[in-house]
């Protein structure tokens, strides 16, 4: 039993950061509290981090305004461009000539490039601004994946062409979590490459709501940057 103890102590201990882990770990060895005193300390500890997390908005931010419904918009987007791609390259591919392309191509083109800064800028996004429940919005991200892929029945393109939007967004989780923020100049480039192209989109009607929910995060980061960013000293002119 005292090994079982110990074991749930050293797997709870890992929720802390590692700072604050050592030095709980050192705490309960230097004040002699072990076994069941040790976990019930530890779990109230940690209990205590994860509800102050929740205290900010951030995480309400992640989870609910960007993973759940960025999940479900970036899914049926994927879908779009896998039938695109499917409908216009699949059956021009030529024996030994090379990729023969239509006039859609350039707009398949595009929205190929607009999902991947969706989902790039959503990861990082959830990425730095919540980096302490950055598990909760992966889930709040994979829970309708795995919803959408029990229900999906169309046989003549895989399932799998929902989940697109995954790699590059969790690309940008990393970056997220290795970095605040980004510049601004990046930052709005980014954001108006994003916005451009969306407006292929706009003839199209009903087009304006996943527009707007997926382009937020990339305006998100503009406007975080310039809030942000180092004020320039001015000079100030002084008669002589």
């Amino acid at each position: 039993m005292s090994s079982l103890v110990q074991t749930s102590v050293e797997v709870i201990s890992r929720l802390l950061e590692r700072d604050e882990r050592d030095a709980v770990l050192g705490d309960l060895e230097e004040t002699g509290i072990r076994g069941t005193a040790a976990l019930r300390d530890l779990l109230g500890l940690v209990l205590r981090r994860k509800f102050e997390a929740w205290k900010s908005w951030r995480p309400w931010l992640t989870s609910l305004g960007l993973a759940v419904p960025g999940s479900f918009l970036l899914m049926g987007f994927s879908l779009s461009v896998s039938q695109a791609y499917q409908n216009l390259l699949a059956p021009k591919v030529e024996h030994a000539t090379g990729l023969t392309v239509g006039p859609g191509f350039t707009l398949l083109l595009c929205n190929m490039l607009l999902l991947v800064g969706w989902s790039w800028t959503g990861g990082f996004v959830m990425g730095s601004v919540s980096r302490r429940t950055v598990r909760v919005s992966a889930a709040s991200s994979f829970l309708p994946c795995l919803f959408c892929l029990s229900r999906f029945h169309v046989e003549s393109i895989s399932r799998f062409s929902l989940l697109l939007f995954l790699f590059p967004a969790i690309w940008g989780v990393r970056h997220g979590l290795r970095l605040a923020q980004i510049n601004f100049k990046p930052a709005l480039f980014m954001a108006l490459a994003v916005t451009l192209l969306t407006i292929p989109t706009w003839s199209t009607s009903g087009c304006w709501l996943p527009n707007w929910a997926l382009s937020w995060p990339a305006w998100f980061l503009v406007v975080t940057a310039w809030r942000d960013r180092p004020h320039k000293e001015t000079s100030t002119w002084q008669p002589i």
